[in-house]
């Protein structure tokens, strides 16, 4: 409709031909009652229409003469505004070829004759196609002649007679020099917060005679401020057996790179003491306020703590970094923690409405007979408990199952998924065994439904450990899940009467864990295990429920003959076993470092489309930190990861990758 009315608008507008039209009419009609009229009629309306047409004409020549003049002075200004652009700016092919810039641009490149040149030549961080997505101008950051720039840009399609699209970049560098130096000196002299522990201080000073106890403090000191004088931040005693200090971030990468040699410093460390003095540190660095940073620093050493000592946490905003580690958990001989945890745990209970237990996926014996023990403690206390697993097959527990299952007094005690999210409200208690990780709980979903969780375990603490339990009885030194409830049964106020099949299990859990008492077995293991003893656990009926067919010792041995040797002390194989896999992979694991000059063993194996790792150690490598970069955990001398999506070949390499890079750090 508006386009119709400017057409109409257009047509009946003024125009001259109108008028000598009009004209040319009246001298016609005139010229009808009177002959005379016509030839000076016609003679003026000529030199009319010659007037007009010089009128025009003149008027066409200014119009174009006044465009062309301002068409000039726009061109002119365009150009020197380009030119004289404050930025130095560039426009180029998606190809990088150069194909116009200003003299700014030439000034910071420092070159003359750019047409026609490729920018990688002079910029090679900058490369056109990661400069753009999803056709916007991505900005980026480039370091030129001791400066830094940030490059923005637009992009611009140009009309061509081609059907393809061509589209071209103009670049333009800011220069951020002063504003990068100002940001690097406020993050170089961002202090670092740091709190250090002698962790194994009670057993120093048992260790050595009255006399010689404040020296070896005072060495202790000296190393600690020998390696730390360096920062010249401040490092003060605050505790017995602890430090805080305070450095500028500058000094933090130096101490990485020289992988915090006053771990090793301080175990050189001999007056006397039977005892390696072992240290670990937490750190906090990149947190918002010293508050912050004084709870991420604690949180750095408790987790450092959690994984054994003897070394060194970074917490960044929660992600962590660690250095050391090589040293085994010094066993606690004080039963103090004990008594309270157990305290603790029947208070609990008491004030539950129900208790539900379960371990982490895939359970192995040590979780099954703790989450039983517990059970049994809850039944004790009037309360009606629950343990989930959904896998009731597994063949690793198989016969403990089907001990617990025909006993006739855990009917309706084990729950599958389903039925364990049926069964939680606000008022369960959720206690977790075996594991710390929520991602490695069997059903980590009960843990949204409760805020009454209590966590049971003895692995190295990791990164992602479940924050929220209102008790944690986390002690890596001991050899099981089996042992640490042991003991809380026997700091019990009321008696707890645990029965011969919950006996069994315990125990059961505790041999697997140790291998028969072999590995990470300390002096409250064998006490546990006497625990269990006196009250008339059959040992030859808990070795009966591991007993192997003759199948499985035929493909352990196809296992441990395929094993490949890396530099002469790291056994890997692969368990090709699709029945049993991860039994036979973690006995191969074990029966590995049987060989000579072995000391750590790692076997692959498929489980439910993932390729599980077992990983084994006589202490002198760390299996756990090995299998932490493939996403695992687990201790020293016992550990296991799991990879998806990926083929045997690939998670051959990938755990191959792991180990060399846990040789290049130690």
């Amino acid at each position: 409709m508006e386009k119709e009315k400017n057409n109409i608008a257009k047509i009946l507008a003024p125009k001259d031909y109108m008028y000598l039209g009009v004209f040319f009419l009246m001298i016609v009609i005139c010229g009808l009652d009177d002959i005379k009229i016509i030839i000076p009629g016609i003679f003026l309306w000529l030199c009319m229409l010659f007037l007009s047409v010089f009128m025009n004409k003149m008027r066409k020549e200014k119009i174009e003469k006044h465009i062309e003049h301002s068409n000039f002075n726009v061109k002119n200004i365009e150009n020197s505004s380009l030119s004289s652009f404050p930025l130095p700016m560039a426009t180029i092919e998606m190809n990088g070829v150069i194909i116009w810039y200003n003299n700014l641009f030439q000034d910071i490149i420092g070159d003359e004759g750019l047409i026609e040149r490729h920018i990688f030549e002079f910029i090679p961080d900058i490369k056109p196609d990661e400069l753009i997505n999803d056709n916007k101008f991505i900005p980026t950051t480039v370091n030129l002649n001791n400066k830094t720039y940030q490059v923005v840009g637009n992009i611009t399609k140009l009309d061509t007679k081609s059907k393809k699209d061509h589209f071209v970049l103009t670049l333009y560098f800011i220069d951020n020099t002063d504003y990068t130096m100002l940001q690097k000196i406020y993050t170089d002299e961002k202090a670092c917060i740091g709190v250090a522990v002698i962790d194994n201080y009670d057993e120093l000073m048992q260790s050595i005679q009255d006399e010689g106890r404040p020296q070896l403090l005072a060495e202790i000191d000296r190393k600690l401020n020998a390696w730390y004088g360096f920062t010249s931040g401040v490092a003060k005693k605050y505790e017995r057996d602890k430090y805080i200090m305070l450095f500028e971030s500058k000094f933090l990468a130096e101490m990485e790179e020289g992988k915090f040699e006053v771990l090793d410093l301080v175990k050189e460390i001999d007056i006397g003491n039977k005892l390696p003095v072992t240290l670990s540190i937490g750190i906090a660095s990149e947190y918002d306020n010293f508050a912050e940073g004084l709870k991420d620093a604690l949180a750095a050493i408790e987790l450092a703590l959690g994984r054994g000592g003897d070394q060194v946490v970074i917490n960044r905003h929660n992600e962590y970094s660690f250095f050391g580690g090589k040293s085994k958990e010094v066993e606690k001989r004080t039963r103090v923690k004990a008594r309270v945890m157990a305290n603790a745990l029947e208070k609990l209970i008491e004030q539950s409405g129900n208790v539900i237990i379960m371990g982490h996926a895939n359970p192995d014996a040590d979780a099954i007979g703790s989450a039983v023990g517990l059970f049994r403690v809850a039944q004790c206390l009037n309360r009606d408990a629950y343990i989930v697993i959904d896998n009731l097959n597994n063949i690793t527990i198989k016969e403990m199952m089907n001990r617990l299952e025909t006993s006739g007094q855990y009917e309706g005690v084990f729950l599958r998924h389903n039925e364990a999210l049926a069964k939680i409200n606000n008022d369960t208690l959720l206690i977790v065994v075996d594991t710390h990780r929520a991602s490695f709980t069997e059903l980590p979903e009960l843990l949204q439904f409760t805020k009454k969780v209590v966590v049971i375990d003895h692995h190295r603490k990791v990164a992602d450990f479940i924050g929220e339990a209102i008790l944690t009885y986390h002690e890596i030194y001991a050899s099981s899940a089996c042992e640490l409830v042991t003991e809380l049964l026997q700091y019990m106020d009321k008696k707890v009467t645990i029965r011969q099949i919950e006996e069994e299990a315990l125990y059961a859990g505790i041999i697997v864990d140790t291998k028969n008492f072999t590995f990470k077995t300390g002096i409250r293991t064998f006490e546990a295990a006497a625990f269990l003893k006196k009250y008339g656990v059959d040992t030859i009926s808990v070795k009966q429920m591991f007993q192997n067919d003759f199948d499985i010792y035929m493909a352990k041995a196809d296992v441990i003959r395929g094993a490949e040797i890396i530099d002469n002390e790291i056994a890997i194989s692969m368990c090709d076993s699709e029945k049993d896999g991860a039994l036979i992979a973690a006995q191969s694991a074990d029966d590995l470092l049987n060989i000579t000059g072995i000391k750590a063993s790692f076997v692959l194996s498929k489980a439910d489309g993932k390729i599980a790792i077992s990983g084994r150690s006589l202490g002198d490598i760390n299996v756990q930190v090995v299998l932490e970069k493939l996403g695992g955990g687990g201790s020293i001398t016992i550990a296991g990861a799991q990879l998806s999506d990926v083929t045997e070949e690939e998670a051959l390499e990938k755990l191959k990758g792991a180990i060399a890079e846990y040789k290049a750090e130690n």
